[in-house]
């Protein structure tokens, strides 16, 4: 299935959503940056019903924030390696990246995600756009940016709905 057609599993027909969509990620290392770079493009482009958020490497950090908009769905972007091709995006299950120890987050991103489910809102997903570099330092890979220009146009078409 296409990412377009799971998000739009994930978001039902519900006329009345309140999304958040969390950027996460480190916006000095590379290809991690990529969260971000979908927010900043989605900026000016959704309703009042979708909240953006770039929490950098500490999302935990904006629980309340995403609390207090009272979301009925959470979307979470990040970059991943699930070795696909670069700048592939795809829905990354949390059990997929549980036992993963090597990260740019202070919180392992599962933990998070079991979190806001359990005491924030049932519908959260994580999107993962498939990086090459992250070192410290490191420049955007162009195949990375048109990934996270493609995630956006999903959203914007998802979420305008």
């Amino acid at each position: 299935m296409s990412l377009r057609a799971e998000l739009q599993v994930f978001l039902g027909e519900a006329t009345r959503r309140r999304v958040v969509v969390v950027g996460v990620g480190s916006p000095i290392r590379g290809d991690d940056i990529v969260g971000f770079k979908v927010l900043q493009l989605l900026e000016g482009k959704l309703s009042d019903n979708v909240l953006l958020l770039q929490t950098e490497t500490v999302p935990e950090s904006y629980t309340g924030a995403i609390r207090d908009f009272q979301p009925t769905h959470v979307i979470i972007v990040d970059a991943a390696n699930f070795h696909g091709a670069p700048g592939e995006a795809r829905i990354i299950p949390p059990k997929a990246i549980a036992n993963t120890s090597v990260s740019t987050h202070s919180l392992p991103l599962h933990l998070f995600i079991g979190y806001v489910k359990e005491s924030i809102c049932p519908n959260v997903v994580l999107i993962g756009v498939q990086g090459v570099n992250i070192d410290l330092g490191a420049e955007l890979n162009p195949s990375v940016e048109k990934g996270a220009t493609e995630v956006t146009d999903i959203l914007v078409k998802l979420l305008n709905k």
